[in-house]
């Protein structure tokens, strides 16, 4: 690790003085030691590039800052930090903007109560065959367990729930529509 911290900073005195190739290699070396650091502060690997690209276009505009007597990996993380920041910064502010006022909710809607209740329904369950709608009856208007209504019409609570189960999709299908 010692030889590859040499080898930026001679890289990158070498690139000062005009050595494209070593400024290419300098590059290449960057990249794959932020990628791994971008990677794991953001979600999407193609965010990852995209900043990946702005930190590397950074360096190039900040290159006649760097002290060549100090160590290239800390100047260059110092400028990644500040990039990803400035990402950040920008992609939450526009999700700021998405986002909806809690001023804009109706809160005057009770969002506990469900949509739809056995009395809203009722007249679609009246259609459903006679065992359904009296399983559905006594289980939701009337509040029994599904063991409760296969001891009272003398069947057993797996059928009690298949046929619940059925009567349920009968319904979605009804009120999809």
């Amino acid at each position: 690790m010692g030889d590859q911290k040499v080898n930026l900073e001679e890289l990158m005195r070498q690139a000062s003085a005009g050595d494209r190739l070593a400024y290419a290699a300098l590059l290449r070396r960057t990249s794959q030691m932020l990628r791994p650091f971008l990677k794991r502060r953001l979600s999407h690997a193609s965010e990852a590039e995209d900043v990946l690209q702005e930190i590397l276009i950074s360096i190039h505009k900040a290159r006649h800052t760097y002290d060549g007597k100090r160590p290239y990996e800390p100047w260059m993380y110092a400028i990644a930090r500040y990039r990803l920041q400035d990402y950040l910064r920008t992609h939450y502010r526009d999700e700021l903007r998405e986002a909806v006022e809690i001023s804009e909710i109706d809160l005057a809607q009770d969002v506990t109560e469900p949509a739809l209740s056995y009395e809203s329904i009722r007249g679609e369950i009246e259609k459903l065959p006679d065992k359904q709608a009296t399983i559905l009856q006594m289980m939701h208007e009337e509040g029994y367990t599904s063991k409760e209504v296969a001891e009272r019409i003398g069947m057993k609570e797996s059928a009690v729930k298949v046929a619940a189960h059925r009567a349920y999709k009968i319904l979605r299908k009804i009120l999809d529509r």
